[in-house]
């Protein structure tokens, strides 16, 4: 690799390495020493081609899940089985991994600025801005930047568009898959609202078992099926269809409740 080759956003691959080794080296306990991240299906990740990989998940806090991910995934090709045990797996990373971000997200301060080097394609929210609710057409310069992530290499996806639980899956998400037709890995995480506060940066509570459950490729018609039935493969695929909510306990479904009316005037 030449000193200054760069990815196709023009980011400096040598310097995208040397952030994800040290951000991750930083953040490593988090997931394994503060916390531990309890880990299956990374023989999935193994299997994957290098390149058309939409992965979808659901979101729990702005940042702490994205880099959880970049943790397990380069663990994974490293050839370690569901854990994150001795970080030489970040030595030699994976350079063509990106994921879905607000603009406004990444606009907000430096180490955000610095993340967004990383891999974040951004992207302006349709539905919302500021803390408001708006109704803007969407960017097709955003589209097509996750077109140019995915012939590249992989992209992480939160097809909710939010962190609050069980909230309607974005129809943006069932486009990009029908019009792109890549494999979409579903992946459904918990423990990490527990672990950290709302953007991910500040550990809140020690001692939390995080899952971390990387499903098999959803089976999709990408000619035949319609965004409807898209959006519903995904929101089983990721735990987010409503009738999950009648499958947890009262008492959790309760507490659940409470946080996302609480996160409602955070907004």
């Amino acid at each position: 690799m030449g000193l200054f080759k760069r990815n196709p956003f023009g980011h400096i691959l040598f310097i995208k390495k040397w952030l994800i080794r040290i951000f991750g080296a930083v953040t490593h306990r988090r997931y394994h020493g503060f916390n531990q991240l309890q880990i299956d299906g990374s023989e999935i990740i193994r299997a994957l081609p290098d390149k058309n990989v939409l992965f979808i998940s659901n979101h729990q806090t702005y940042f702490a899940d994205v880099v959880a991910m970049f943790h397990v995934f380069n663990a994974s090709l490293s050839g370690r089985e569901d854990n994150i045990k001795n970080i030489g797996y970040l030595w030699q990373p994976k350079l063509n991994i990106y994921y879905v971000a607000a603009k406004e997200t990444m606009q907000e301060g430096l180490l955000p600025r610095i993340l967004s080097y990383v891999g974040a394609i951004t992207v302006e929210r349709t539905w919302r801005a500021k803390g408001q609710d708006v109704q803007r057409e969407v960017n097709p310069n955003d589209t097509e930047n996750i077109k140019i992530a995915l012939e590249d290499g992989w992209v992480i996806t939160f097809p909710q568009g939010t962190t609050k639980s069980f909230k309607p899956v974005r129809k943006g998400t069932a486009h990009i898959i029908k019009q792109h037709k890549p494999i979409v890995v579903p992946i459904v995480i918990d423990g990490f609202r527990r672990s950290f506060d709302k953007k991910g940066l500040r550990l809140k509570k020690k001692g939390i078992l995080q899952s971390f459950i990387i499903k098999e490729p959803l089976e999709i018609d990408y000619e035949n099926d319609t965004i409807e039935q898209i959006v519903e493969k995904v929101e089983y695929a990721i735990e987010q269809h409503p009738s999950f909510l009648k499958v947890i306990p009262a008492e959790e479904r309760e507490e659940q409740e409470k946080l996302n009316t609480l996160r409602k005037w955070e907004y």
